[in-house]
């Protein structure tokens, strides 16, 4: 496997690719599923990003079979919804694998050892203004007390869960408050979200997985679902009814999206729409050093050693063609 990511051959396979858009790698039609995140790929949270619509017609139309992979604390009946409030049609895709999904499937059926011993009785971080995540079916109480607290379930960062079913708006520094008395007891915390921020609306939003690598650091106990573990990549793969070696991954995180592509052992894209669109960002001589450094912090140390490579390789990749990387950067 290493010898396959080495770059000092010309022969073997180069550790980035540039690609002008989808449609160039869909016209291999080397992959039989494709893998899509959705906030930073398909859409900002408010609008479809130019030609993602049409990108994703073309793939169907080649036999493409396609489901959303995404790290949304909603389940994935919800996402689909918004796919199609934002003009996607959801009959292009096989469906939809969240993480907040995987969170209430794990919490409802404690076929898990972990999950069998959580308990009950949970304090629960969620939203406010995105709206508040239903724990229906999950036979949970909500309870604000931190000695009534069995475990945390960090669906959102703008509000505390009340018992009533209702949410109490927080500040993150009030949340952090709260985590700190919860790690003082040891109490273990699930995220339904890993990511760190998100996108809405071209800005940043602060996500569930800031609150967990705050615990973590606290000390805390955190059961991380969702990308980069290799549950949600295996879920997909079973819906697509397809093999490791016949799908791709797209995503706009190195960190979740490619790492967790190379813990299942995917082939991986990674989209740099927010980087081109930023303007703080600019798209240099040295990008290539620059994303290469990146990745290998993002997806850890590999066996032997930390390596300037990958396996599988990542393919790095504008969704748009208005941004064609070869004119800034010499890859």
């Amino acid at each position: 496997m290493m010898s396959r990511c080495s770059i000092s051959s010309s022969k073997e396979i180069p550790l980035f690719q540039t690609l002008n858009g989808i449609q160039q790698l869909a016209d291999t039609r080397r992959f039989k599923a494709w893998f899509l995140d959705q906030f930073g790929v398909l859409h900002d949270g408010k609008q479809p990003y130019p030609g993602a619509i049409s990108t994703l017609e073309k793939l169907a139309t080649s036999g493409a079979k396609m489901v959303v992979i995404s790290n949304s604390s909603r389940r994935a009946s919800i996402t689909m919804e918004k796919l199609k409030t934002l003009g996607f049609d959801p009959s292009l895709f096989l469906g939809a694998i969240t993480s907040g999904e995987l969170t209430h499937q794990y919490l409802q059926r404690r076929n898990d050892a972990w999950f069998a011993a959580l308990g009950r009785s949970c304090i629960h971080m969620t939203w406010n203004d995105r709206g508040a995540i239903s724990l229906e079916g999950l036979g949970l109480q909500v309870v604000e007390n931190v000695d009534e607290a069995e475990f945390i379930l960090a669906h959102g960062t703008e509000a505390l869960g009340l018992p009533s079913g209702t949410s109490l708006p927080l500040t993150i520094e009030e949340i952090e408050e709260i985590l700190k008395q919860c790690a003082v007891k040891n109490i273990p915390m699930v995220v339904a979200n890993p990511d760190f921020v998100t996108v809405e609306a071209r800005a940043l939003r602060v996500m569930p997985g800031t609150l967990a690598s705050k615990y973590e650091k606290l000390g805390g106990e955190v059961k991380w679902m969702g990308k980069p573990d290799e549950k949600i990549y295996k879920s997909a793969m079973a819906l697509a009814g397809v093999d490791a070696v016949d799908c791709i991954a797209v995503g706009d995180s190195l960190h979740h999206d490619i790492k967790g592509a190379n813990v299942a052992g995917i082939q991986s894209a990674f989209s740099l729409i927010l980087l081109l669109e930023s303007k703080t960002w600019k798209i240099t001589q040295d990008a290539r050093l620059l994303f290469l450094n990146m990745a290998i912090i993002a997806t850890g140390t590999l066996k032997g050693g930390p390596r300037a490579c990958f396996a599988p390789e990542i393919l790095v990749m504008a969704l748009q063609a208005k941004y064609p990387l070869r004119k800034h950067c010499k890859l």
